[in-house]
């Protein structure tokens, strides 16, 4: 691997704890974090260390490739959210272009047992279709307008998407009802998750494994605990070879990169 600084896409959990850790592990180097929204910067503001660098803002391929070749980078991780294939795609063939390795941070998968498993989220809603009572949607905002138009009862859903304006705009391109839109930052414990199932009268709840850095066991564990039925948008294949933390950690922070 050439030296060089190095870069992480994605605001996940995971993806803020290994730049912090890298920051502190390799303090002469410049790491750098390429975040889609302001959420995700401001996540990284606080406590940010000197060799903490912020790209801010959906990036294209092309655009991706420009900054990878403009940064002079030894290496890009895709610490991205394991159902956002488009990105990984879109940066693997950056990367190629940049000609620096990719390497895909691994987000544990979480053991589903008596769980409804759907292909997308147009199938998770069919699901739903065949359930009676309110759904609370777990999924992401971006995907909200096509569960609803695959369900055709906005009415039922609770959508539990991050406090941001765009999500609020979705909510409202999908025709949901404002009293009905749940707007906070997650992970959250396995009591929060079973007083809002219980709070709302939550029969079925439909939701995406992001693992135990998702807060999905807590969710699963409360959601059995309140009765609810449980669909599970099912993991798209990994993403070529993925590697462990501890390992990028390693591998990433040998002296010079190499």
């Amino acid at each position: 691997m050439k030296k060089g600084g190095l870069v992480i896409f994605g605001g996940t959990a995971e993806g803020r704890q290994l730049a912090l850790e890298l920051c502190r592990r390799c303090p002469e180097k410049e790491i750098w974090v390429s975040v889609a929204t302001g959420y995700g910067r401001v996540l990284l503001e606080e406590g940010r260390p000197e060799n903490l660098r912020l790209q801010e803002g959906r990036l294209e391929q092309r655009e991706m490739s420009a900054f990878l070749c403009q940064g002079g980078f030894a290496a890009a991780v895709d610490a991205t959210h394991p159902y956002a294939q488009e990105v990984s795609e879109n940066l693997r063939l950056a990367c190629q272009t940049a000609g620096i390795p990719c390497l895909v941070l691994r987000r544990e998968a979480t053991p589903l047992t008596g769980c409804r498993m759907a292909a997308d989220i147009r199938e998770a809603a069919q699901k739903c279709r065949e359930l009676p009572g309110p759904i609370l949607l777990t999924t992401g905002a971006k995907e909200l307008p096509a569960f609803c138009q695959e369900l055709g009862e906005p009415e039922r859903v609770f959508p539990r998407v991050l406090p941001m304006e765009e999500s609020l705009r979705q909510c409202r391109l999908a025709g949901i009802p404002a009293r009905q839109i749940v707007a906070m930052q997650g992970p959250f414990s396995r009591e929060l998750n079973l007083a809002l199932l219980r709070q709302l009268s939550i029969a079925i709840l439909v939701t995406k494994d992001g693992g135990p850095a998702g807060g999905m066991p807590e969710k699963l564990l409360a959601a059995q605990e309140h009765g609810a039925e449980i669909v599970v948008v099912r993991r798209p294949p990994a993403r070529g070879r993925e590697y462990e933390a501890e390992a990028l950690l390693e591998l990433l922070g040998k002296e010079g990169g190499e």
